[in-house]
């Protein structure tokens, strides 16, 4: 006999059981029933792209997380690390057919070799939604609205959308004569919140040779504190005699000030001049999403404005700015909160079937109630009832549907609440209802 292959993943990757994977799916229904209620449409690429397509877009860490490979026609090809890069390849290559603006949401699986954390993995969903083809502030501010709505129709209240602008951190580069620095010195701001103020100071001196000075006005910059309307006036004054500067100022009034007529509460809109996006081809307005019960988790919800990533592919004029929710990370943060139902089914009945004469009819009542929209299912076999409510409880049902052959000559079944343990007899045509009124009773 041959040896057995012990059964085992990859580090970074994971199986998904039924409990982990209901809640998983039921929040990408979530995101992309928000998405299209914003008009994006759906849109699929490629897991593997030809590397040159990837290469270079990310930045020189992404870079080294690729997954790359020689196929078996000698290809030189990759995994896409996240969404975004594919998306400009794709507009790219089909511009003359969508129509300019084109906004698309996808949600799909990306790789990065990466070290593993909490939240993190190797193997990764992302639900992103992007508008490609305008430099309009409009698109920037609808897709703060799309973030913040998103996070109300999760079930969150208390978050905090972090946004900043890369014109602003440009312009004061520019005053500081370190414009030519500028990816280096965005991946140390990048760090500022995970290693500190001090560690973020001598990589910039290291990486980038800022004087002490220089570096002194970076970090007093990345640091500026208050509300958001102070926070812009501090701005505006870093950043005076620089054009591209003040044409950041500009967008950011316009985004908060838009952003508060639209009903966005102050306290979930916040000015953070610290998060720089560690991502070469961001080019205007970024943005964060924290969690206030839980930030140490990180950045939920992420993205930005790239006006020139698909100029790498085409010559035609694609700007475009989009976010992309962290789906496996905010499930993290979900089931650290409490906030996952304990579920091991999608559907909300059991029909238990303890009367091996009278399956027909158990099948009968399975569908008048899928009928009204409710997930039902069968029990496979004829065994005690008690076996069948154990199991009914073990898989997390809400409802219980019990008859045997006098309650089904009557036309009547008992509608059981797994929860409270509660019943009550009805007609068969009202077991949907009453399984209603239990659902709602939450």
């Amino acid at each position: 006999m041959s040896k057995l292959i012990e059964p085992r993943t990859l580090k970074g990757f994971r199986d998904f059981l039924p409990a982990t994977m209901i809640p998983r799916e039921r929040l990408m229904e979530t995101a992309r029933r928000v998405y299209r209620s914003f008009g994006f449409a759906p849109i699929d690429t490629p897991a593997l792209e030809y590397t040159e397509i990837l290469l270079g877009k990310g930045g020189a860490e992404t870079d080294k997380q690729m997954f790359r490979f020689e196929d078996s026609g000698g290809r030189d090809v990759a995994m896409r690390f996240d969404l975004t890069v594919p998306l400009a390849r794709f507009v790219a290559q089909h511009a003359g057919t969508l129509g300019l603006p084109f906004k698309r949401y996808h949600i799909a699986t990306v790789w990065r070799g990466e070290n593993t954390q909490r939240g993190r993995y190797r193997e990764f969903m992302q639900c992103d939604f992007d508008t490609i083809g305008t430099r309009s502030i409009a698109a920037d501010i609808e897709t703060t609205l799309v973030i913040h709505e998103l996070f109300l129709a999760i079930g969150f209240t208390d978050f905090a959308i972090h946004v900043n602008n890369r014109k602003v951190l440009t312009g004061l580069l520019e005053r500081l004569q370190l414009a030519d620095k500028s990816t280096l010195v965005l991946r140390a701001l990048d760090k500022l919140a995970k290693i500190g103020a001090a560690k973020v100071n001598e990589e910039l001196a290291s990486t980038t040779g800022a004087t002490t000075e220089q570096a002194a006005a970076i970090l007093e910059f990345a640091t500026l504190a208050g509300t958001n309307d102070e926070i812009v006036a501090g701005v505006a004054k870093a950043v005076a005699g620089s054009a591209l500067g003040e044409e950041g100022v500009a967008d950011l009034r316009s985004l908060l000030a838009a952003c508060a007529a639209a009903g966005v509460p102050d306290a979930r809109l916040k000015l953070d001049v610290s998060i720089a996006r560690g991502l070469d081809y961001y080019t205007g307005t970024i943005f964060e999403t924290f969690l206030t019960h839980l930030p140490s988790i990180g950045s939920v919800c992420s993205g930005g404005r790239y006006d020139n990533l698909a100029g790498l592919y085409t010559k035609q004029e694609l700007p475009g700015i989009g976010a992309s929710l962290g789906l496996d990370r905010l499930l993290a943060a979900m089931e650290e909160l409490a906030m996952l139902p304990k579920a091991a089914t999608p559907a909300e009945a059991l029909v238990t079937y303890f009367d091996a004469e009278r399956l027909h009819d158990y099948l009968r009542l399975a569908a008048l109630v899928r009928s009204d929209g409710i997930g039902v299912e069968v029990y496979p076999e004829p065994k005690k009832l008690g076996q069948q409510l154990k199991y009914a409880d073990g898989r997390g049902f809400r409802v219980a549907l019990i008859a045997g052959s006098n309650e089904l000559s009557a036309g009547e079944c008992q509608v059981k609440d797994l929860r409270t343990g509660g019943s009550e007899t009805v007609p068969l045509a009202d077991v949907p209802s009453a399984i209603k009124r239990v659902l709602s009773a939450g």
